[in-house]
């Protein structure tokens, strides 16, 4: 089926119309029929005749456009310039181009979501794989279309989950097809969530490998998110192998925000600093924070807090019970590094408590 064809049946049965009353004067019912279920492809004046009887809009220039604008999108989409994709796509009016054949297309490229299923009979196999990405079936995309951004979407997936062997064989795999390819910006990414994969798994020889080449390619293209990245999910691993002073130097000249403050915070407890600590909670709890729900957001910096507060916190009940709360919130809403991260502080609750089953 062909996405016209669908378009048309879709729309005629929405008002409860006949065959024959759509296609009276332009075409017979079989032939209108034979349109609607692919079998036909129609002559471009029958298909403009029955698209304006729908009072749908369809044009060579409109066409022509729309096809223009869905190659560009899927190269940058395909080249990792997800910045260019955004640009392309921004402020898109897709009813503009709801007649014509790249609407899927564009449809796609600039949803969050998947497209409804009956559509799929009318996807190629480079739409169908976007299709399976949006639905989180990456694996299933990359059996589709074999390629670096496929294989790019799939390692971050099993990253996010906590699959890290999976994470790590398909990053690389990612990166690989990328460079042959001339991706630049494809190989940055894998290397991005490589050195976090290995960040979580607190290997930090290898973090500090893939991160290498990583901050080589980011300054090359003048990425300053991906350089901010580094330095952040670096600074973390530091905290969780105990080296604080590092960590609170890197952390303490950042320009703030809630995450950054939330670990500067942690730094200052760890290194004796309690002022400071407390002044970088309260700066903290008054911001905004785009990474999570703004309540767990909330009970991150309260586990500092009771921590600061109270020296005896590993004998309080509400502080096991905050501590544990915010745990299975993280593992539940978050990816695995979150909760990997506070692992150490449900340990040491666990161990204190001669909970050692659980620890």
């Amino acid at each position: 089926m062909n996405y016209q064809g669908y378009l048309i049946y879709r729309i005629r049965i929405q008002r409860h119309w006949s065959q024959a009353k759509l296609c009276k004067g332009i075409c017979t019912v079989s032939y209108l029929s034979k349109i609607e279920t692919g079998k036909a492809e129609p002559s471009e004046d029958i298909l403009r005749l029955l698209l304006e009887r729908l009072g749908l809009k369809s044009d060579k220039a409109i066409e022509a456009e729309a096809a223009e604008l869905a190659d560009q999108s899927w190269e940058a989409l395909f080249e990792g310039r997800f910045a260019k994709l955004n640009a392309l796509l921004k402020d898109i009016e897709l009813k503009r181009y709801e007649a014509v054949p790249a609407w899927l297309d564009l449809a796609l490229l600039t949803s969050q979501k998947p497209l409804e299923t009956a559509l799929e009979s009318c996807m190629d196999t480079r739409q169908l794989a976007l299709q399976r990405i949006l639905q989180g079936q990456e694996a299933e995309a990359v059996r589709l279309l074999p390629d670096a951004y496929t294989y790019l979407m799939l390692g971050i997936a099993e990253y996010k989950t906590g699959n890290y062997s999976a994470a790590i064989d398909t990053l690389q795999v990612a990166y690989n097809f990328a460079s042959r390819e001339g991706k630049v910006r494809i190989m940055l990414k894998a290397k991005l969530h490589l050195g976090n994969t290995y960040c979580n798994l607190q290997d930090l020889p290898n973090m500090e490998r893939h991160y290498r080449v990583g901050q080589r390619l980011a300054e090359d293209l003048q990425d300053e998110g991906a350089l901010q990245a580094i330095g952040y999910n670096t600074a973390s691993a530091w905290i969780e192998i105990g080296r604080y002073e590092d960590a609170y130097a890197w952390f303490s000249k950042q320009h703030p925000t809630l995450m950054i403050l939330h670990k500067l915070a942690i730094c200052c407890e760890k290194t004796g600093r309690r002022e400071e600590a407390l002044q970088a909670l309260m700066q903290a709890e008054v911001m905004d924070n785009d990474q999570m729900e703004p309540s767990l957001a909330g009970q991150l910096l309260q586990v500092v807090r009771y921590r600061l507060d109270h020296s005896d916190y590993l004998a309080q009940e509400d502080y096991g019970s905050l501590l544990l709360d915010t745990f299975m919130q993280l593992r539940k809403n978050m990816p695995a590094g979150y909760a990997i991260f506070h692992l150490p502080w449900v340990l040491e609750w666990s161990k204190a408590n001669r909970q050692y089953k659980k620890a």
